[in-house]
Order: structure tokens, then C-alpha cells, then sequence
């Protein structure tokens, strides 16, 4: 078995969200091949798309042994795939408050492609979005074309002919603690205390959430996008009212 990785990156986008989305794949062989995948819906959302890209990209590599290296800039799929999903299996695919699992069918999809290759043999490296890293800015280019166009030229051949440096990788690939606090265009970060709900505005439009991964898919790359976590039902209230809108909104 060879010692060098295969190569991953992977992303997904949704406008609107739920709207038109795409989602987008770079694959580099330890043998200097690169292949690119992509596709879209017309329907979707952003935590599909992401969780998309993720099993087409593990899908295609199904048949090749060897270490996988998977770049992505969702903290949603890396946290899910590493320790909720096995909570949630664990409670028969229910959360910890006893409601249904959002995209099951992909979860389960997504864990039967790890579960299928040997133990620790993948490793889940996050990569901050829109930052530079150019693997992470080619597989965002392919999943928002084919959010918006449903079509993108993709590249299949040899690294060598490739336009794009895609081993340019920072040495940092770790998952920021959740603890910290987020800042975005035209909002705030999250304020102090557990977390009653996180709240986004995206395009003028608010959205609640019950999880901080579900609120930064949302948000993430969206120009004068807001979100903001709060910690009470009246907490919640009031940051809506401070953003212009009536409570019973979200």
C-alpha cells in the first residue's frame, strides 16, 4: 500500500438555500492523475450539496487503495462524519433531542463509503473558504457554476497539465473550536452562553437555526450575510427586532 494520499477536495453550494445548488470534486492519485467531478440540483441545499460532493468523491475512489486526504471548508461534514454520525446511529438516526436526522439518506450514504475502507484510512482536513487555497477556490468555481448554469468544463488528465497548483496546501488543516466567536459581513458573532438558536439573514431573508454547522453553511461566502447565536427565546426575539424583523418570521 503506498504511504503518499490520495488527494481530495470537495465543496458544495446552494443559492437561495433551499435553491439551485452544485456541488464540486478534485481528485489527485499518488500516480500524478487528476480528475475533476461535478453536478447540481435544482433544489437543494447547502448542507446537501456539501454532503454530495463528499460521496461522489469517495464513491469514485471506491475501487483504489491506498490513504485518502479530504479537504473540505464544511465543518458540517467533518464534524458529522467524525462524531455525531455515530450518536446518531447509535439512537436508531435520532438527535439528542429525539427528532429526526436532516439528510439521513446522505448520512448513511456517506458512512457506508468510510465504513468500507479500512480503518483510519481517511483523514478529514478543513480548509477555510474563499481564503486562497487553491483547491478549495477550484472545487467552490466547479459547484457554484453548476449551482447557477448547471454546467462547468471539467479537467481529466495528468497533473502536470493542470492550470491549477492543487497540492498548494496549508499546513494548519484543523477544525476551529466551535467555542470561538464567528464574525461575518454585516453581523455579529455568537455572544456568550448556550445556545438557544443560531440566527442568519441571507439575501433579506431570515432563517433560524438549531445548530451553529447549519448557520455557517448558510452564511458562508454570502456577501452582507448576518447571523448571530442566541441564547433565549427572548434573546432570539430581540435580534431579530434589532435586524428589522418581526419574531414570528422565523
Amino acid at each position: 500500500m503506498t504511504t503518499h494520499p490520495i488527494v481530495v477536495f470537495t465543496d458544495g453550494a446552494s443559492k437561495r438555500n433551499p435553491g439551485p445548488g452544485g456541488w464540486g470534486v478534485v481528485i489527485v492519485t499518488p500516480d500524478g492523475h487528476v480528475t475533476e467531478l461535478g453536478g447540481g440540483a435544482t433544489l437543494t441545499t447547502n448542507n446537501k450539496m456539501e454532503l454530495t460532493g463528499a460521496i461522489r468523491a469517495l464513491a469514485h475512489v471506491r475501487g483504489l487503495e491506498g490513504p485518502l486526504a479530504v479537504y473540505t471548508d464544511s465543518t458540517y461534514v467533518i464534524q458529522g462524519i467524525e462524531s455525531w454520525v455515530h450518536n446518531w446511529k447509535r439512537r436508531g438516526w435520532k438527535t439528542a433531542t429525539g427528532g429526526d436526522v436532516l439528510n439521513r439518506e446522505l448520512w448513511e450514504e456517506l458512512a457506508d463509503l468510510v465504513d468500507a475502507r479500512p480503518r483510519r484510512s481517511i483523514a478529514w482536513h478543513y480548509v477555510r473558504g474563499h481564503s486562497g487555497i487553491p483547491g478549495n477556490e477550484r472545487v467552490d468555481e466547479i459547484a457554484d457554476a453548476f449551482a447557477v448554469t448547471g454546467r462547468h468544463t471539467l479537467y481529466d488528465g495528468p497533473l502536470a497539465g493542470y492550470g491549477v497548483p492543487i497540492l498548494d496546501i496549508p499546513e494548519d488543516t484543523s477544525v476551529p473550536a466551535r467555542s470561538k466567536p464567528a464574525g461575518g459581513a454585516g453581523g455579529s458573532g455568537r455572544s456568550k452562553g448556550p445556545a438557544y438558536s443560531y440566527l442568519s439573514v441571507v439575501d433579506g431573508r431570515p432563517m433560524r437555526h438549531t445548530t451553529w454547522a447549519d448557520c455557517e453553511q448558510r452564511v458562508k461566502g454570502r456577501s452582507g450575510a448576518r447571523f448571530k447565536k442566541a441564547t433565549s427565546d427572548v434573546d432570539q426575539a430581540a435580534i431579530l427586532r434589532s435586524w428589522g424583523f418581526d419574531p414570528g418570521a422565523v
